[in-house]
């Protein structure tokens, strides 16, 4: 089944065209980023077009062709003219399937242009060896990061050399920031941000902020009249360097305290913790008693612990030691509260190892705090869970589908999952939402993250947000009603990398600005790039774009921030590092027509 987004086209408009090929949100985004960033012929092929968003692709305007096709066969390529196509994107079905489709897309097209969508990173750097002018990309790896630190409630950044870019907002903005990124920020009425603003110039970035720095730290200087007639401070965002992410290690010894509170509360009852306390109690004043007689602390442990295990060894008639009926005394009572003990390890120890072997995952413990709730177990879910991890938060999740094949990902890492299909409420309470320090909900349901992030809020007024909606309407409705709340869209996040790499761009990671994107990509200077023979200010002029560090042919391995010279020119093999907004970087990878 064929259809056309607006008629027929003529036979000259499937030559040097973009193929999309997918009928869910990230193809979606894409489509729009392609036609109105790049303005280029896209042809999409969609699996059904009654399904997933194939009805709201359908009606794009712009859209060269829709086509329907359940997979991408041999027949849907010669249908979509791929031996004439520019470039392909894959966004839609399994890493094996997209491979498979990339295969056969540079068999009709060995000069075609591939971007595939693949969960697995690993496998996608081998396929990209593999193919030429072939790039593997990961949507959940793009817009996971954002999510991550979004609950962690630290800045997203994009690693650049040996430093990591984040965007900074007011008080927090430092002296040596890069440039500015947004300004006339108003949290209530977000469609005020200018994203990238037009300045007279570089120096009056540096004027501007450098007004705002006193002897007594950051003021603002730019307000705007408020509901009172007063005058309220607007917002100002700018690119700052960091040489490492900050950590977020809990400390050991509260990990230390949140393990034996959890093994007791696990494994016990109440009624039994109070007498494993008392017997710790009297094997404590026991050991005291030992080291008092004995004077050494040493000596003390050591019989205290043979004691505890059952091998004390009593005292022989007629031999005298210091103390002997209190060191007796507390000997046996120091074996007998071993006794108590030993049972109690040994079925935490045999517990752990026979759930280990029934492949069931971990539950949370009782004794888990300030931790961060993962809501679905998608591919997004899955990278959120195991970043946060990573840095070293403790983590819960949440999955409603037994069979998920995130639950096997995040169990592999020791990560708590709560499984089963009863009511959101009640698997967040099993999840100690109560206690956590952010919910994180990315479903592919908007109702649910909602309802998420909603029942959340309910049980603890202050937890930290971050849900993942595609609507962005519905985004912004949520983002003013509930505060302390991020809202982000994954296809939002990644569609514009998606799309810069189709057209053969460096996109080195996204940025969040609020509900908007500033994109940071690497061009190099080469003859089909349009950059040779221009410098800084050429190059900047156009908007949208500020190129933050430049790395000389000459020395490629230095990364050159804010590059003094800005009148030079590039020559073949420069690379320059920018920070761009989305219609930005599509202006300055449009080649410069060559005279005569």
């Amino acid at each position: 089944m064929i259809q056309e987004g607006q008629g027929d086209p003529p036979d000259e408009q499937f030559a040097n065209h973009y193929v999309v090929c997918g009928g869910n949100a990230l193809a979606h985004r894409l489509i729009r980023e392609l036609i109105e960033q790049y303005d280029v012929p896209v042809v999409v092929l969609v699996p059904d077009l009654a399904r997933d968003h194939g009805p709201q692709i359908l009606q794009l305007p712009g859209v060269t062709a829709v086509l329907e096709y359940a997979t991408v066969t041999e027949e849907a390529l010669r249908a979509v003219r791929a031996d004439s196509a520019r470039g392909i994107a894959l966004v839609d079905g399994s890493d094996q399937e997209n491979i498979h489709a990339a295969l056969s897309a540079q068999g009709h097209n060995p000069g075609i242009r591939v971007v595939v969508r693949m969960f697995n990173q690993r496998l996608g750097e081998h396929i990209e060896r593999l193919l030429d002018n072939c790039s593997a990309l990961s949507g959940s790896a793009t817009a996971a990061p954002a999510f991550a630190n979004g609950a962690l409630g630290r800045p997203n950044s994009v690693q650049v050399g040996d430093r990591y870019l984040y965007v900074a907002y007011n008080e927090d903005i430092h002296a040596n920031q890069i440039c500015v990124v947004a300004d006339r920020i108003d949290r209530r009425d977000l469609s005020r941000l200018r994203l990238l603003p037009d300045t007279a110039g570089r120096a009056a970035e540096f004027i501007a902020l450098a007004s705002r720095f006193g002897a007594e730290g950051p003021v603002e200087v730019e307000s705007r009249p408020g509901g009172t007639g007063e005058r309220e401070p607007a917002g100002v965002a700018a690119l700052q360097t960091l040489t490492s992410e900050p950590p977020l290690a809990i400390p050991w010894w509260t990990r230390m305290r949140w393990g034996v509170l959890d093994a007791l509360r696990f494994f016990t009852s109440a009624r039994l913790r109070l007498v494993l306390i008392t017997a710790l109690v009297a094997v404590l004043l026991g050991a005291m008693v030992i080291w008092y007689f004995n004077g050494s602390l040493a000596w003390a442990s050591y019989f205290t612990l043979l004691d505890m295990a059952g091998a004390a060894q009593p005292d022989q008639p007629g031999v005298v030691v210091p103390g002997a009926l209190w060191q007796r005394v507390a000997q046996v009572v120091i074996t007998f509260c071993g006794i108590t003990f030993v049972p109690v390890l040994t079925a935490i120890v045999v517990d752990a190892l026979s759930t280990g072997r029934r492949g069931l995952p971990r539950a949370p413990g009782a004794g888990t705090r300030d931790h961060v709730i993962v809501v679905g177990l998608g591919n997004v879910g899955t990278r959120v869970a195991a970043l946060v991890r990573e840095a070293g938060v403790p983590v819960v999740c949440v999955e409603r589908d037994p069979q998920a094949r995130g639950i096997a990902a995040v169990r592999a890492l020791g990560i708590p999952v709560v499984v089963g299909d009863g009511p959101l409420e009640s698997q967040l309470r099993r999840a100690r939402v109560q206690y956590s320090r952010a919910v994180v909900a990315v479903t592919n349901d908007d109702a649910t993250n909602l309802e998420a992030a909603l029942e959340s809020r309910a049980v603890r007024r202050e937890v930290r947000i971050g849900v993942r909606l595609f609507n962005d309407d519905f985004a912004h409705h949520v983002y003013a009603t509930l505060g302390n709340v991020a809202s982000r869209s994954v296809s939002y996040l990644a569609a514009p990398a998606f799309a810069a790499s189709l057209m053969g761009r460096d996109v080195l990671g996204t940025l969040s600005v609020y509900r908007h994107v500033l994109l940071i990509a690497e061009l190099t200077a080469g003859d089909d790039t349009g950059l040779v023979g221009r410098n800084l200010h050429d190059i900047e002029e156009p908007g949208g774009i500020r190129v933050i560090a430049v790395r000389l042919a000459r020395r490629p391995e230095d990364y050159q921030w804010n590059y003094a010279d800005r009148a030079r020119r590039l020559v073949p093999g420069d690379r320059i590092v920018v920070a761009a907004t989305r219609s930005g970087l599509a202006r300055i990878n449009a080649p410069v027509p060559v005279e005569g």
